[in-house]
């Protein structure tokens, strides 16, 4: 199976929100500086004056208001777009301290202003409790921007995430659900080269994955499972390192048959409006596509 780059371009053209269509700019040709600050300034439009992100940055939580849930989706780009360091990521961290709880933890959602469009599961979060599932999704990718901004890597707030996801992850007994062990798999990752003592932590959390790494999403939309490339997107990581090879090759092999006659990847999980359909669709096409590219299906 081959990937039809001109048609996933043109479908990103005809159905993707201005951020994603830039970030499949720079990830088609990361020497596009050009792409890199447009993605940079599509990113600022979903910015509020407290330093966090709302307005449907995260397509299924519409309301205006900043969010832990947003604050990945901000990193990401910025993990993206590497060496251009943004001042706005260290006054997200700074935004994240404020909000996250004595624990260290971030709550899975604040209280939302405006339910209209926003899937359920944001609207009603307990904001009083930290969840393992957000701080650890949040943190990874802060953990990426890190790697390239000496602004968040020396931050308190990911300082004290990073302390709350490993002593929840410690003191976690039996399977976790599918979500919370995707993303405490891959906070582990993001952090096993400047920790390598959580090689064990990781060990222990993929010996709950069956043996083609196929994990069934509790309440989640008929058949939506999470598979390898969820839990290890990236090549020649920690995690990489100790998955079988088979179950990631056929994974990569099942992605690439997933582009559909569009152009476009299909979204696998149910969504809360028709709007959040559409831009979930051009976020999942650039995440099919980067995970391709890295993987070394297409280059």
């Amino acid at each position: 199976m081959t990937i039809d780059l001109t048609a996933a371009t043109q479908f990103a053209t005809t159905h993707a929100r201005v951020l994603d269509r830039h970030r499949l700019r720079l990830l088609l040709d990361p020497r596009d500086r050009s792409a890199a600050a447009q993605a940079l300034q599509a990113l600022t439009a979903y910015r509020n004056a407290d330093g966090g992100y709302g307005w449907g940055l995260e397509p299924d939580l519409r309301s205006p208001e900043s969010q832990p849930g947003t604050a990945l989706h901000a990193f990401e780009v910025w993990a993206e777009v590497g060496a251009c360091i943004d001042a706005d990521a260290e006054r997200l961290c700074d935004w994240l301290g404020s909000v996250s709880l004595r624990d260290g933890g971030l709550p899975f959602a604040l209280p939302v202003t405006d339910p209209t469009g926003c899937a359920p599961w944001w609207v009603g979060a307990d904001s009083s409790v930290s969840s393992l599932q957000i701080t650890a999704a949040v943190a990874a990718n802060a953990h990426r921007v890190a790697v390239h901004d000496p602004a968040v890597a020396a931050h308190a707030w990911l300082r004290g995430a990073t302390r709350y996801c490993l002593d929840a992850i410690n003191a976690s007994e039996g399977r976790p659900p599918a979500y919370v062990l995707s993303f405490s798999v891959r906070f582990l990752d993001a952090v096993a080269d400047t920790m390598p003592e959580v090689r064990n932590l990781i060990e222990r959390l993929l010996a709950f994955l069956p043996p083609q790494g196929v994990m069934p999403v509790e309440g989640g939309a008929a058949g939506e499972v999470l598979r390898p490339l969820d839990y290890s997107p990236e090549p020649g990581s920690t995690v990489r390192k100790l998955l079988p090879v088979s179950p990631v090759a056929d994974d990569l092999e099942r992605l690439t048959g997933l582009q559909q006659p569009d152009g476009g990847w299909p979204v696998d999980w149910a969504v809360s409006s028709p709007a959040a359909a559409l831009e979930w669709r051009g976020y999942v096409t650039v995440r099919a596509l980067g995970h391709l590219q890295r993987n070394g299906v297409f280059r």
